[in-house]
């Protein structure tokens, strides 16, 4: 199923980024290019993260920035930023983080399926490493194939 939401025009490896706001901003772009979230919603989760802290920033290494569905989105989507040499969140207990996995859910209950599917992703450690190691695309797709 991750195959059908994570395309490799949602997908990036950016290693020139080195600070958590482009990370986000960057890994939005695919959502806002077809407009599955608006401006507003990057908007949403910045200020979350000024009021909570790295609230997204969900285990060592990944972070998943999301907001509410009517802060601007549209539409169901995913995309996925790999950051390989990592970049501070400010989070103390996950920081660096090397994978951003843009979220955006038009309502409370459309996303639980693919949350389920990122939950089983984000819990094997070694597929993890090799998406945080991945120097190309296929290599990130490769993993994905299998959730």
């Amino acid at each position: 199923m991750l195959n059908d939401w994570l395309t490799s025009d949602r997908i990036q490896i950016r290693t020139d980024i080195t600070d958590w706001r482009e990370a986000v901003e960057v890994s939005a772009e695919p959502l806002l290019k077809e407009g599955t979230i608006t401006p507003d919603y990057l908007t949403a989760i910045f200020a979350q993260r000024e009021k909570l802290g790295p609230y997204f920033v969900l285990a060592p290494g990944i972070a998943m920035p999301h907001a509410r569905p009517e802060e601007g989105a549209n539409g169901l989507g995913l995309s996925l930023l790999t950051l390989p040499h990592g970049v501070k969140f400010n989070s103390e207990d996950n920081d660096p983080v090397y994978t951003v996995v843009m979220l955006s859910a038009p309502d409370k209950h459309s996303h639980i399926e693919l949350i389920s599917e990122l939950a089983e992703l984000f819990s094997s450690e070694e597929d993890m490493q090799k998406i945080f190691r991945a120097k190309a695309l296929d290599e990130i797709q490769e993993v994905i194939a299998r959730y």
